[in-house]
């Protein structure tokens, strides 16, 4: 790329996730990547790695500047990597005196953690322009782990995520510019907060996740079905033995990899016992075992985007997803994978597995559609939309050699 007018934007990122192994920590550390590629004046303020305590750690790679702030042992947990630390605010001072240093031209936050509460705070403090960015459909999550309510009042759930929407929504309204993973909720949050709403989809190694990693012989006997992400229930994986069950039953020779931990595990360890756990695997590990799929199979309903979607078609593997949230956006319907309603997910699945040149016809499909999706392009877009968020920020292209004032 080749710059143009202006200097390149120096930006506050505060990502609610960045050391977890989840999507928005994903898009986090590929953006702050991107940073150092192409000289983006970048001050990352994040949590510190799960369960490491300790002292603050500063560290500057290039043009990024990244600040881990250790949780206390008073974090509450809300998955197994996940956690919220009431007692935050001691670092008030420690981020005041790094955005000093640091002067940015605008804050960016990925949601209300404790991290995205402090960037609103410093951008309505010191009136620096806000931009916001989407990642996790905190209200649809609220009302699934709600659901156990409905025993006593049969609408706890709906107004729950109801109530989780509203919230969320008032607090995505103190930015001027917003970011999402898909049209439909660019559509939802402009009606919800009347403010400009942009797609910011997700980009995929795709040296990394490639079919060349595969080292099952594709005529094997025995389909392999996978399975990456958090286990736990709003991720629908309550389907996944059922599906199980609805192969067996259609005498399909079928047996799940489901890579990923969670508090559903237990049960799903139970109800699947010929099924590979592996536990959270990175790197050449993951990209190995998306290649050794023949069918990825992925029940959420809300899931913003589903980077996992996009890993499993670099590497060639088929997608089956629902028509709720964001992998459906992804996911070309008889072509790199099947869209289903839930209601009719499974049978979809079986009937796709019986014509297995149908499937190695989607895999090849699949990893066509996968190679025109890099990060560069996704962040190029999400910067070029910055001067909207801070008017003095001249529009431009970024490149390696761009200026950093």
């Amino acid at each position: 790329m080749v710059s143009c007018m202006g200097t390149a934007p120096r930006v506050a990122f505060f990502p609610d996730s960045f050391h977890e192994v989840n999507g928005v920590a994903h898009t986090a550390r590929n953006f702050t990547a991107y940073a150092k590629r192409h000289s983006l004046p970048m001050l990352c303020i994040r949590a510190g790695a799960p369960g490491v305590r300790g002292k603050v750690n500063l560290n500057t790679n290039g043009s990024v500047t990244e600040v881990d702030l250790p949780r206390s042992a008073f974090s509450i947990a809300m998955e197994k990597d996940l956690s919220f630390d009431p007692t935050f605010s001691r670092y008030a001072v420690t981020i005041s005196r790094e955005l000093d240093r640091f002067n940015p031209d605008l804050i960016h936050i990925t949601g209300p953690s404790e991290l995205g509460i402090f960037g609103a705070y410093f951008a309505w403090r010191r009136n620096i322009p806000l931009a916001a960015s989407w990642h996790t459909n905190v209200h649809e999550y609220a009302g699934r782990r709600s659901a156990p309510l409905a025993k006593l009042l049969t609408d706890a759930p709906q107004w729950i995520e109801s109530g989780a929407l509203h919230a969320t929504s008032r607090f995505y309204r103190l930015a001027k510019v917003l970011y999402a993973p898909n049209e439909e909720l660019c559509t939802l949050l402009e009606s919800k907060t009347q403010r400009t709403c942009h797609v910011m989809r997700r980009g995929v190694d795709t040296e990394l996740f490639s079919p060349t990693r595969r080292t099952r012989h594709l005529d094997s006997d025995e389909l392999i079905f996978g399975y990456v992400g958090r286990l736990s229930i709003e991720k629908n994986v309550a389907l996944l033995p059922l599906l199980q069950q609805a192969l067996d039953a259609a005498g399909i020779n079928a047996r799940f990899c489901i890579i990923g931990h969670g508090g559903e595990e237990a049960a799903l360890r139970q109800a699947l016992p010929n099924a590979d756990f592996v536990g959270v695997l990175r790197g050449e590990a993951l990209a190995t075992a998306y290649a050794n799929m023949d069918l990825f199979a992925f029940p959420s309903e809300t899931d913003t985007f589903g980077n996992v979607v996009l890993e499993a078609l670099a590497s060639g593997v088929p997608a089956a997803v629902t028509d709720g949230g964001g992998p459906k956006f992804i996911v070309t319907n008889e072509s790199t994978g099947i869209v289903r309603p839930t209601s009719e997910w499974i049978e979809g699945i079986v009937e796709l597995t019986k014509d297995r040149e149908r499937l190695r016809a989607m895999g090849e499909a699949a990893r066509a559609y996968a190679t025109g999706c890099s990060w560069d392009a996704i962040f190029d877009a999400v910067v070029a939309e910055y001067p909207r968020t801070a008017p003095a920020i001249q529009p431009m292209k970024l490149s390696a050699e761009s200026p950093q004032r």
